[in-house]
């Protein structure tokens, strides 16, 4: 049976008439920013006190796109007769986000906790080499980035905090019993 003429335009005239009725999807951009989830990934911030220069996230980066430039200074001792260290200096931490493929190996290799994500994804500029942030804006990132998710309230407790909490108490019930002995002495020693 040979087809209808016209049937092929009817159909496509149906399909028009009825995406016509239904509401839109499409988020017009500029105007309404979209919802991102919470730990999406955007930017990358640098928050510079973590930072020990210590160079994983640049070995470990596979496009190569992290520049870092340090110096070393000699720390005086913290006690006396003890003797000097010495220490990195960041003086330049750069990312070239027109190289960069966002895979994050250099937030997960970071063991200082220096970089994070930031959902900010508004960056773009006119030219190419203006998308190397140098670390003053790559610290102003660092205001974007969201709190991390709270801790499971049934977890246990960090190894590092209970090792502290274990020192505090102990100083704690040192300091109560040398204040205890002190009130005695004072009492026994007075007529």
């Amino acid at each position: 049976m040979p087809p209808i003429p016209g049937s092929g335009l009817a159909k496509g005239l149906a399909v028009t008439l009825r995406t016509m009725t239904k509401k839109t999807v499409t988020a017009q951009y500029p105007d309404t920013q979209p919802e991102l989830p919470p730990r999406s990934r955007g930017v990358i911030g640098l928050f510079e006190e973590n930072c020990t220069v210590c160079m994983l996230c640049a070995r470990e980066c596979p496009d190569w796109c992290i520049y870092i430039d340090s110096h070393k200074e000699t720390v005086p001792p913290a006690a006396p007769g003890g003797r000097e260290r010495s220490r990195n200096v960041l003086d330049r931490f750069a990312i070239d986000f027109s190289l960069c493929m966002y895979c994050g190996i250099c937030i997960e290799v970071c063991p200082f906790d220096a970089l994070f994500w930031s959902p900010e994804f508004e960056y773009a500029e006119t030219d190419i080499h203006e998308l190397t942030h140098e670390r003053d804006k790559l610290r102003e990132w660092m205001w974007t980035v969201p709190e991390p998710p709270a801790l499971d309230p049934g977890a246990e407790e960090p190894k590092e905090i209970a090792a502290a909490r274990k020192t505090a108490d102990k100083l704690a019930t040192q300091q109560a019993q040398q204040a205890q002995q002190a009130q005695r002495s004072e009492e026994g020693g007075t007529p």
